[in-house]
């Protein structure tokens, strides 16, 4: 699936909610539960998404051309954050994922939802993935 197909899936997905916005933040919670698990030894200082209220480890390889990101956060929405961001962009060409814009975010109100501190780590996820996505493209 294109980066473009997961985006209208998940905004399909959100909209079934309507404004039901703890329904939404459930459904968040549960897409954190199936966030695909970095390894323990990758859980490291250097892992730290930095800018994050929470504690969020990202691992990112590249597998046959594709990126392939793990996760995990000591907070269950941030879990569940970090994971839609995984969703979109995990299996993807690293060209792809840098030059994706994510318009679902707004599309979802996902932003507007949210605290600041937890908006801002949004933002802080997405240009860590976009970064390791630029370095894998570099061949670094």
């Amino acid at each position: 699936m294109t980066i473009e197909e997961q985006e209208k899936e998940i905004t399909a997905e959100f909209e079934f909610f309507g404004d039901d916005w703890e329904a939404k933040y459930e459904h968040l919670i549960d897409l954190g539960k199936s966030l695909p698990k970095i390894k323990p030894e990758l859980k490291t200082e250097d892992r730290i998404i930095k800018g994050c209220q929470s504690t969020v480890w990202l691992g990112a390889e590249l597998i046959d051309g594709k990126i392939v990101y793990t996760a995990d956060s000591d907070a269950i929405i941030t879990k569940g954050m970090v994971a839609l961001i995984i969703r979109v962009l995990s299996g993807q060409k690293p060209e792809d994922i840098v030059k994706a814009n994510l318009s679902f975010v707004d599309k979802i109100g996902l932003k507007e939802h949210l605290s600041p501190t937890r908006a801002n780590g949004l933002v802080s996820m997405i240009n860590q993935m976009k970064k390791e996505a630029l370095v894998k493209m570099q061949g670094n």
